[in-house]
């Protein structure tokens, strides 16, 4: 298996069509034709600097993960959208470590906090925010609808809260801490 590397990219360059194709797929068939709404919400400039990044891990040339950021509500604050692994390509590791670069990067160009949502439907990625110590902003005890709101959640890149090991624990679980 060969190394992965970070490599920084726009939307509609070559390398990102698996991950719109395979976003928009996953979206679609989770939500309906609301997927393709979502993946159309945000032009290309959204996601570019200096305000914006997208990010894709390859392994051996390919993408096999990917995620971005723009500026959500003030200039302090970045959201993240887009985050994807590969099918063949999950249980890995390589959703976190997207994560953790677009957190560096967000970080690096001055961003204080970091906001992002996902969809009632979406228990494996409510899994890996609880898990890379983001704090939700809802009620984890109550059962999302499946046609409701999006779960949001934020963190602070300066002053991040560590993962617990019950964190990491409930989340393989599929069940948040409560805190």
């Amino acid at each position: 298996m060969s190394a992965l590397t970070v490599e920084r990219a726009v939307l509609g360059d070559p390398l990102t069509q698996p991950l719109i194709r395979e976003l928009t797929h996953e979206y679609v068939t989770r939500y309906g034709p609301g997927g393709h709404r979502e993946m159309a919400r945000y032009g290309a400039e959204e996601f570019a600097p200096p305000h914006g990044l997208l990010l894709l891990l390859l392994q051996g040339g390919e993408p096999v993960a990917g995620g971005a950021y723009r500026r959500h509500e003030d200039p302090h604050t970045a959201e993240v959208k887009r985050m994807w692994t590969a099918a063949g390509h999950r249980r890995r590791g390589l959703g976190r470590r997207v994560l953790a670069e677009l957190e560096t990067a967000a970080r690096e160009a001055g961003y204080r906090r970091i906001f992002l949502t996902t969809g009632p439907l979406q228990p494996e990625a409510k899994g890996l925010y609880l898990a890379a110590g983001y704090t939700p902003l809802f009620d984890v005890r109550v059962e999302p609808a499946p046609d409701g709101d999006p779960l949001p959640f934020e963190k602070d890149l300066l002053h991040p809260r560590p993962s617990h090991p019950q964190d990491l624990a409930a989340a393989a679980a599929g069940k948040a801490p409560i805190r």
